[in-house]
């Protein structure tokens, strides 16, 4: 079973840097792909990042593109974001998740669809 824990949320001011992590506690060789979702108040979940586990094919939202890095160690089994020039825009609940179906479409992957596991999320809120 995929347990996926975020972190490395907080409260920063604008023009900061953040990384978030999460941890795949129960990750198998089935994880495929792996993602970051987050959560504004008031709107609906929207993609932000997306990556291959094998391979590393990355996807960003136009959004985010620029100042946000997705990566991965597999070593670790965790996946990364960085957040550079951090904007009040960004403030939202940062959602990790993993799939475990081949997605051979990158806006696919896009998608909450492609994905099969979600964790808790991290706070991210950015003052100015």
């Amino acid at each position: 079973q995929v347990q996926l824990v975020e972190s490395g949320g907080g409260l920063v001011q604008a023009g900061d840097s953040l990384r978030l992590s999460c941890a795949d506690s129960g990750r198998s060789s089935e994880t495929l792909n792996m993602g970051w979702f987050r959560q504004a108040p008031g709107k609906e979940r929207a993609f932000v990042a997306a990556i291959r586990w094998s391979g590393g094919d990355m996807y960003y939202a136009d959004s985010v593109k620029g100042r946000f890095t997705i990566s991965r160690d597999n070593a670790k089994n965790t996946l990364y974001l960085q957040i550079n020039s951090l904007r009040r825009e960004d403030t939202a609940k940062y959602y990790c998740a993993a799939g475990r179906t081949w997605v051979s479409s990158g806006t696919y992957m896009m998608t909450e669809l492609a994905y099969d596991f979600w964790g808790q999320g991290t706070q991210v809120t950015v003052s100015s």
